[in-house]
């Protein structure tokens, strides 16, 4: 059997039933594009340690380590059932040498940006960007803002509940919202809101008639390029450096432990599988804090 006969098989047998379309998508998109086209037409038992590091150190040189890592893990993971299921005595992917993935630079807004932007969204009542300013104070992702509803948000109690997520989807010529699962099963979480807040969602509930979704434009519901897209030129408006949208994450988690926000804390409202996450990616964050704390300790000294 061909390694792109199995990659079909393996793709509908053991991925589709058990994942979201959106991964099913993805997985197939990597397969039809990525690996089919380089080791599709090599016999399942001729694909040795050696072809595989030859596509490996190929993948990338061409992609980004977090994406060559991915499209090995499918790699991997369809080679590890095939020994499973008796189609080859032996598979290879445990010796691949991958690239070494570094932690991304975590950029966000000084306090000052932030009052700025914060102050030109509420001044301007601009309905479609007040996102922006709940994203401040809760830590939300773009997919789980542009999927949240009126209904997810309790103000009487004060807290917001994530239940679901969304991406883009490419139809009619142009990129469309598509709702989904949220990201990890820890993703779907319940976050308190500053109360300090309330008074703001509940004018900007009355503005916009409460129903629907929380974000909408002009022109209806927003994908989430062209949300970023309006975040984008906000910023250039403001004359402020461009960060991306997930900035507004990096912020709230760093606003957050300058506060002295515990790490669990922060993990469970950001939605992270792990606290270790949490602390090592604000690693930044904590040091200057407790820097602080340390400054302070040293006022004792005479």
């Amino acid at each position: 059997m061909k390694y792109g006969e199995w990659l079909g098989e393996w793709l509908d047998a053991n991925i589709k039933p058990h994942v979201k379309k959106s991964t099913y998508r993805k997985y197939d998109y990597i397969i039809e594009k990525k690996i089919s086209p380089k080791l599709g037409t090599f016999e399942m038992e001729d694909l040795s340690a050696v072809i595989l590091q030859k596509f490996t150190a190929d993948i990338s040189e061409h992609y980004a380590p977090n994406t060559t890592n991915g499209i090995i893990g499918v790699v991997r993971n369809s080679l590890r059932r095939a020994e499973k299921s008796g189609i080859v005595t032996r598979q290879f992917s445990e010796t691949l040498e991958l690239p070494r993935v570094r932690e991304k630079k975590i950029e966000c807004f000084t306090a000052a940006e932030q009052r700025r932007i914060e102050k030109y969204i509420l001044s301007t009542r601009n309905a479609k960007l007040f996102g922006v300013v709940l994203c401040f104070y809760t830590g939300l992702r773009v997919g789980e803002l542009l999927a949240l509803e009126w209904t997810d948000l309790d103000l009487k109690r004060g807290v917001l509940s994530v239940k679901k997520s969304c991406r883009d989807r490419w139809e009619s010529g142009r990129f469309r919202k598509e709702i989904d699962t949220p990201k990890t099963e820890t993703s779907e979480r319940v976050i308190p809101l500053p109360r300090q807040l309330l008074p703001l969602l509940k004018a900007y509930r009355r503005e916009t008639g409460g129903k629907g979704y929380f974000v909408t434009g002009k022109s209806g519901e927003p994908s989430i390029r062209s949300y970023q897209r309006s975040f984008e030129l906000l910023l250039k408006k403001l004359r402020i450096p461009h960060r991306g949208f997930h900035a507004l994450r990096h912020t709230f988690a760093t606003r957050a432990l300058e506060c002295g926000m515990d790490i669990k804390t922060l993990s469970e409202i950001l939605g992270h599988r792990d606290p270790s996450v949490t602390l090592r990616r604000y690693a930044h964050s904590m040091l200057e804090h407790k820097s602080a704390m340390m400054n302070r300790l040293g006022k004792l000294l005479r």
